[in-house]
């Protein structure tokens, strides 16, 4: 989730400077003023509550642990996170992180795990090491969810029911999809997804052009330039007449995972010097291709051109990974899928959490498109908006912490 959130929850938590003292509890609350409130309704709001401090504070009540998972016989780390109660019965989460350079140590989803932690949910993060070398390898989704679930079934930690998934990103449709799979059909209860993708088609165009399609309308916003460095990176050499273009896709790579390191808006000026540099490796006939990707901030992108090449991409990436296209697996999914995107989303539209809902032909979906997150940098929500997002926000969270 991103920094953006901070601020959501500074609008719903109250002062800090009141959280060290007791807090009597929504049932105490409801209690002394004789509101007879059924415990059930009052689950999400409590967790909810604690999710936010946990969000906002760093928890001391929250115990983190590494440990190493058996993915098909390959032995790769995750990250356990608990709450430092000794009980056993606690749900768990699976969380998937994204094609990030951090992976499991991204700081905002350590911060998500531990707001989950101190809302009395275990959450288990297993890293995918090819996602943080930035290789879009949709595959890997299910073995290690797969992986993770037998690593907490052993573990005596949790209570021996069903987990639940999640997803970010690029990862959001793929741990969706995970359901399906004859392993995890009686595993999994509950799924959930921040911000992913459906159409690799219209994704590719917009992450090419900035336009999206939403209720029979052509929008455009600002394209966050670490999708289409991501995707070239890892397809464009597959484009006919384009095999030799291998230098421009490392050094878009290359140019992605230094954006990682550095952690700044990947539009930021701050990157300028570095394309400049990485441009010069190039060979010259090819630099005019490395430009259409990776164009210095404030420069414009030839449109039509855009658009050409997301397409020969998305061509591209059905021949070399068909699994990247989600939506065949996605319609084989049943139960509740929690759906969330923010509604100006540099990386990915929201549009594409309302077609991952209607691909989810057999299951339960469950949308919330809010402005309070995104993949990037986001604008600032004026008040009056505030007083119809923050409510809205609010029940889809609560909604995903009792889903277990």
């Amino acid at each position: 989730m991103a920094g953006a959130v901070d601020e959501v929850l500074g609008r719903i938590m109250p002062a800090r400077r009141g959280w060290g003292k007791p807090t009597p509890s929504f049932m105490d609350v409801g209690q002394s003023q004789g509101v007879g409130v059924p415990y059930d309704m009052l689950i999400p709001a409590r967790r909810t509550l604690a999710y936010a401090r946990g969000w906002f504070r760093t928890p001391r009540d929250v115990v983190e642990d590494e440990v190493v998972l058996d993915r098909d016989g390959t032995r790769v780390p995750a990250t356990l996170v608990r709450p430092r109660d000794g009980s056993r019965d606690f749900p768990a989460w699976v969380v998937m992180h994204g094609i990030t350079r951090p992976g499991r140590a991204h700081e905002q989803l350590v911060r998500f795990t531990r707001a989950l932690a101190h809302a009395g949910i275990v959450t288990i993060v297993p890293e995918v090491p090819e996602w943080r070398d930035l290789e879009l390898a949709p595959g890997l989704s299910a073995p290690s969810i797969a992986a993770a679930i037998r690593w907490l079934r052993t573990s005596g930690i949790v209570r021996d029911d069903p987990v639940g998934v999640v997803g970010f990103s690029f990862g959001a449709p793929h741990a969706i999809g995970a359901w399906a799979d004859a392993r995890l059909n009686d595993e999994v209860g509950a799924a959930c997804g921040f911000g992913g993708y459906c159409s690799i088609r219209r994704t590719f165009h917009f992450m090419m052009t900035g336009q999206y399609e939403a209720d029979g309308d052509t929008y455009w916003l600002q394209p966050d330039p670490y999708g289409r460095w991501i995707v070239a990176a890892n397809y464009l050499p597959a484009v006919p007449g384009r095999e030799d273009a291998r230098d421009v896709a490392e050094a878009l790579r290359t140019l992605a995972k230094y954006s990682g390191d550095v952690g700044a808006a990947s539009w930021d000026p701050v990157y300028d010097p570095k394309i400049d540099e990485l441009r010069r490796s190039i060979a010259e006939e090819r630099r005019s291709l490395f430009d259409l990707f990776a164009a210095k901030s404030g420069a414009a992108v030839p449109m039509s051109e855009a658009a050409a090449m997301g397409e020969e991409l998305e061509e591209a990436a059905r021949r070399v990974e068909p699994a990247i296209d989600p939506t065949d697996v996605l319609s084989e999914v049943k139960g509740t899928v929690h759906l969330l995107h923010g509604r100006r989303d540099h990386l990915i539209p929201y549009s594409e959490s309302i077609c991952l809902a209607g691909a989810l032909q057999r299951g339960t979906p469950r949308l919330a498109v809010t402005r309070l997150f995104g993949h990037s940098a986001q604008d600032r929500l004026p008040l009056l908006s505030s007083a119809v997002e923050i409510p809205r926000f609010t029940r889809a969270l609560g909604a995903v912490l009792t889903a277990i």
